[in-house]
């Protein structure tokens, strides 16, 4: 009961349950919810303080800034959104902090779109050399059960279309980036697609900082290209997996278009068939036999692997990580 009544003296204050009611609305830094409150960055950051402590609001870190959103899990998360729902949609108050988040989104809408036409030439000369997206996100659809998955990871996120693509489907959907700038894009994308139980974060697809066994479904698209050791993302991967969890990697097959290494950044010139499946069988999965679409000169790749029932041994982590040099 303890943690009922902290949860509820936390939020038994005008500024902080107005906290609570601009995080139901998407992630916040410090810095944005002193303009909107229009209140002193150390004040916010007690009130801040107070409503995590007591479980009502979440915490995470983005490089040196910390953002803020309503609590999803947890004794109290359920709390956390009657309370909010419980706020009149009339209050005057509330109506003021929403113009202020808009103006405030509207601000993030313009800087992704600025960071997004600057580089969407290099995303468009890429897509130019195989088959259409839609083609490849028909196809993933159809290698994803429908029914089963509540939390889903999409490594590399980019701009969160898996995140979009999956969104109606399951239950919790998180994706992460090592860009701040592609996360700023995926951040509006989400929003506008009303997907808010989908959340981006800075990560590194190596050092994933999530419990073993969390995920029902990990996606890798168009991502391992550009990793150093591929297979070791795998097995950290594959780590995040549930029993029976399915794994997708997009990526294209082997090729010779060297201008993708010099002009793009690729790491690699594609992945042969052989060589995923056996990244993905030391990282103790399954895969299922590979869906190619092929296009002119690129062929995409879709490799499907389910994590086994028993929990991979120690050797077997170990096997997958040696064949990252691989």
């Amino acid at each position: 009961m303890d943690f009922l009544l902290n949860a509820l003296k936390a939020a038994a204050e005008p500024t902080r349950l107005r906290m609570l009611s601009l995080c139901a609305h998407g992630e916040l830094s410090v810095t944005e919810l002193t303009q909107i409150l229009g209140q002193s960055q150390p004040r916010v950051s007690r009130h801040l303080k107070l409503l995590c402590e007591a479980g009502l609001l979440e915490r995470f870190r983005e490089g040196i800034w910390a953002y803020y959103r309503l609590a999803e899990r947890g004794n109290v998360a359920e709390l956390a959104r009657t309370l909010v729902d419980a706020i009149p949609a009339d209050d005057a108050g509330l109506s003021l902090d929403l113009e202020r988040l808009e103006t405030i989104k509207e601000s993030r809408r313009a800087a992704a779109q600025l960071y997004f036409s600057e580089n969407a030439a290099r995303w468009h000369q890429i897509r130019s050399l195989h088959v259409p997206e839609r083609e490849v996100e028909q196809a993933l659809l159809s290698l994803l059960p429908a029914e089963g998955v509540h939390d889903l990871l999409d490594v590399g996120t980019g701009t969160g279309r898996m995140l979009e693509l999956f969104g109606p489907r399951i239950s919790h959907g998180l994706g992460i980036d090592s860009s701040r700038e592609m996360l700023a894009v995926a951040r509006v994308n989400l929003e506008k697609a009303g997907l808010r139980h989908c959340q981006v974060r800075l990560g590194d697809m190596y050092q994933l900082a999530l419990p073993g066994q969390s995920q029902d479904a990990v996606i890798f698209h168009q991502v391992l290209h550009f990793a150093e050791t591929p297979a070791e993302a795998l097995a950290e991967a594959a780590r995040l997996l549930r029993p029976a969890g399915t794994m997708l990697v997009v990526d294209f097959d082997r090729h010779e278009q060297e201008s993708l290494r010099t002009d793009h950044a690729h790491r690699r010139l594609g992945f042969t068939d052989a060589e995923m499946r056996g990244w993905l069988k030391r990282a103790g999965l399954d895969p299922a036999p590979v869906t190619q679409l092929p296009g002119d000169p690129l062929t995409v790749c879709i490799w499907r692997a389910v994590r086994r029932a028993e929990t991979p041994s120690l050797s077997n982590r170990q096997a997958a990580l040696s064949g990252a040099a691989s």
